[in-house]
């Protein structure tokens, strides 16, 4: 038998401190089919990020460089910094049959769904707005007004779940993780069997 297969585009998005990069981590390691699509920023570089591994991060100036060049399938302003998905090394992964991954915030995701409507998207929910909280205080990235900001604009977030196509609650604990882990695998690889994805021949 031969096999064919065209890539697909994964849009992992949620409110800030749900967890979707632990979870889109597990999945990379897992699925070699998988790569991650690194966004680019004009954010600080946080102690803990590479170059080229987490984001690519630039200057306000090269940001506008690459806004005028059409070079980003999205772009949108969040927590009062810029992001944007650079478009053509997505477009190169999925011409050799990889799958993307995208893990995005919910502004830039509604985006690349409008874009691109043959994307698998996946809004991560978090189990409560407290457990939300306690999240983004355990990572100590964000001072306290950066907290509260977060999860202010947590609220508008979720309300726009209904334009994704899944939901995966990450609950409380590793079981939750797991569990959460598990679902996000079942869903990508029922989507890798689709007609308009897997071509198979048989003789």
């Amino acid at each position: 038998m031969q096999e064919k297969r065209r890539g697909m585009l994964v849009v992992v998005s949620g409110p800030s401190g749900t967890g979707k990069g632990t979870l889109c981590n597990m999945l990379l390691e897992q699925d070699p089919s998988l790569r991650f699509s690194v966004s680019v920023t004009t954010r600080k570089r946080r102690d803990y990020e590479v170059e080229g591994v987490h984001y690519y991060f630039v200057t306000d100036e090269q940001y506008d460089a690459l806004l005028q060049e059409d070079a980003l399938l999205e772009h949108a302003t969040v927590h009062a910094n810029r992001y944007g998905t650079p478009r053509k090394p997505i477009e190169d992964l999925m011409e050799q049959g990889l799958n993307v991954i995208l893990d995005i915030d919910p502004q830039g995701a509604r985006t690349v769904i409008s874009k691109c409507p043959d994307c698998v998207s996946i809004f991560i929910l978090p189990p409560s707005y407290e457990a939300l909280e306690k999240r983004l205080h355990t990572r100590n990235t964000e001072k306290p007004e950066e907290i509260t900001r977060r999860l202010n604009n947590a609220k508008g977030e979720i309300e726009q779940m209904d334009h994704y196509q899944y939901v995966v609650v990450n609950g409380e604990g590793e079981d939750g993780k797991q569990l959460a882990f598990n679902r996000l695998q079942a869903i990508l690889e029922a989507e890798k069997q689709r007609t308009n994805r897997y071509f198979p021949v048989i003789e």
